[in-house]
C-alpha cells in the first residue's frame, strides 16, 4: 500500500473522530496529515512526511489556539440567556427584606431575590440579570 494512501486513511480517521467527538482541534491535525498525504504524493521521504505532518498540523493548533484565546467572552452560564430562560425576564419586588433579600413568586415557585451590585432596592419592576443557584440577581429597570 502507498504511503500517501496510508496517510488519507488517517486523515480520514481523524475527520472521523473529529465528527463523533466535536473537537475542533482533531480537525486541525487532520489538515497535518493531509499536507503529509500531499508530501508522500511528491515522492518525499518518509521523515519529511512526518516533519510535514507534525509542522503543519501542530501549526494549525498553534493557529486555533491563539484565534480562540482573542476571541471576546460570552457572558458566564448563569448570565447567558441562551443556555437560562430567566435572564431578561421580568418580575415586580414589593419589598425587601432587611438582609437585603425579597422572595418573589415566579414561574409558579418562591424566588429568593438579591440585588446586583449597585442596584436600588426599592419596590418595583426588575429584570433578572443573573441565576446563581435557587436565587435570582436582579437590576432596576
Amino acid at each position: 500500500m502507498p504511503e500517501s494512501t496510508i496517510w488519507w486513511l488517517l486523515t480520514g480517521v481523524a475527520v472521523a473522530v473529529e465528527l463523533l467527538t466535536g473537537t475542533f482541534y482533531l480537525l486541525m491535525l487532520a489538515i497535518g496529515l493531509a499536507a503529509a498525504a500531499l508530501a508522500a504524493h511528491t515522492g518525499a521521504s518518509i521523515t519529511l512526511q512526518l516533519v510535514t505532518a507534525a509542522l503543519v498540523g501542530g501549526g494549525a493548533v498553534g493557529a486555533w489556539h491563539l484565534k480562540r484565546g482573542r476571541l471576546p467572552r460570552g457572558p458566564a452560564a448563569s448570565a447567558n440567556r441562551d443556555v437560562n430562560m430567566d435572564v431578561g425576564e421580568t418580575l415586580h419586588i414589593e419589598v425587601w427584606n432587611t438582609d437585603g433579600t425579597a422572595n418573589v413568586k415566579y414561574r409558579g415557585a418562591n424566588w429568593t431575590v438579591v440585588p446586583a451590585e449597585g442596584a436600588p432596592q426599592t419596590a418595583g419592576a426588575y429584570r433578572v440579570s443573573e441565576v446563581i443557584g435557587n436565587r435570582l440577581v436582579v437590576e432596576k429597570i
